[in-house]
């Protein structure tokens, strides 16, 4: 099996060379950008956002990158590949999954361990019997979210009341997805290395990818590239260069589960790295196997969760992307996308929460892209040996 298995790897990347010219990948690249293009500008004038900016690109680097509208409805710069970002949950998987994988490849965190074993303040009934498992596949019991913002603005008291929030269901019972288990996720990270999450993303991701971009809380001095979110007038009008989310701007702008600033530039560098099993520019972040351990489903496709990440089907993987992709969401806006077996990835960066939440169509928006690039790049590379798509 092993021998059959490496045969078809060489194989698909003899395949994937020979179909790779200079001549072939520049057809690829404009075939994908005029497809984008047509989305993105549809996706302006149906109001869906006020700008974005995509970027597509695979093993090898980007393919296409491109932006459309302004950064607000009213008179503003153009999105570029510089624009900052508010990528709300994409927080959960670029920082705090990556941190969490990382521990528990160097043996520090043990994935089937109880959250107990590493902060053995956090009880009340059921939670002993909660696992780092439980926390990565929103399986916890652990409500969604509560709105305590609404009860206290101070950053101690409303972490305080995350901590302590009950179970809603017994462990493993059934996933719902939850911010407050990525919280209590960036509590361990925070507790077994000893650092403030910020800071561990900081040494330990985002400066050996050289991903300079990708911030919390981003200086006031780069509050003009920021793609501003939603009118709040709780905060004062228009939120530009603060978190969106309201538990994570309370808690100071760094959270496990919202909270990170990047660019399109950024996250390529991120993408490209899960596509090149664990490493680029010489810096190893995760190993090839821990990868494919945390973007595996998690429960025989019984949900759409992986370790972390999420799975198809899901609107960022339109219909098209095979079982083995993986990816994620973020309220603004924001997606991202990873197809190993196709050797693809497709980052969506939008403010679609301007100037309100109430705007559903960034659902259809990620699924109509999706399926415009993965039917220009069967079209042009063939189907993926062992193709499955959904």
């Amino acid at each position: 099996m092993q021998v059959l298995c490496a045969v078809s790897l060489l194989l698909a990347s003899v395949r994937l060379e020979a179909q790779q010219t200079p001549h072939a990948r520049t057809t690829l690249a404009a075939e994908i950008r005029d497809s984008t293009d047509r989305i993105l500008r549809e996706a302006v004038t149906d109001r869906a956002f006020p700008g974005a900016y995509a970027v597509v690109g695979d093993s090898r680097g980007m393919l296409a990158q491109l932006g459309a509208g302004h950064l607000d409805w009213a008179r503003s710069p153009r999105p570029s590949r510089y624009t900052l970002w508010d990528l709300a949950s994409l927080t959960k998987v670029i920082g705090t999954t990556t941190a969490l994988a990382q521990l528990i490849e160097s043996g520090r965190v043990q994935l089937d361990a109880p959250v107990q074993r590493y902060i053995p303040a956090w009880t009340g009934p059921g939670k002993d019997s909660v696992t780092v498992r439980h926390l990565l596949t929103h399986t916890s019991g652990l409500p969604a979210f509560r709105p305590y913002d609404r009860e206290t603005h101070n950053a101690d008291s409303l972490a305080a009341l995350l901590f302590d929030t009950p179970l809603e269901r017994a462990p493993g019972d059934s996933m719902v997805y939850s911010d407050i288990g990525a919280f209590m996720m960036g509590r361990i990270v925070e507790r077994v290395s000893g650092q403030r999450l910020d800071r561990y993303l900081r040494s330990h991701v985002f400066a050996p990818l050289r991903m300079t971009e990708t911030m919390f809380n981003p200086p006031r001095s780069e509050w003009s590239r920021v793609a501003p979110t939603e009118f709040d007038s709780t905060r004062g009008g228009l939120v530009r260069g603060k978190v969106h989310d309201e538990r994570a701007y309370y808690l100071g702008g760094v959270a496990a589960h919202a909270g990170l600033f990047s660019t399109a530039s950024d996250l390529s560098r991120f993408a490209s790295m899960l596509l090149h099993g664990g490493a680029l520019g010489g810096h190893r972040v995760l190993g090839a196997r821990t990868i494919e351990q945390f973007t595996a489903y998690a429960d025989s496709g019984r949900h759409n969760r992986a370790l972390g990440w999420q799975k198809p089907p899901a609107a960022w993987a339109g219909r098209l992307m095979t079982s083995r992709a993986f990816g994620h969401t973020g309220f603004t806006g924001t997606s991202i996308a990873i197809d190993p077996e196709l050797d693809l990835y497709i980052i969506l960066l939008s403010n679609r929460v301007n100037p309100t939440r109430d705007n559903p169509k960034i659902g259809d928006v990620r699924a109509h892209l999706a399926d415009a690039v993965v039917s220009v790049v069967r079209a042009r590379r063939g189907p993926p040996l062992n193709a499955d798509h959904q």
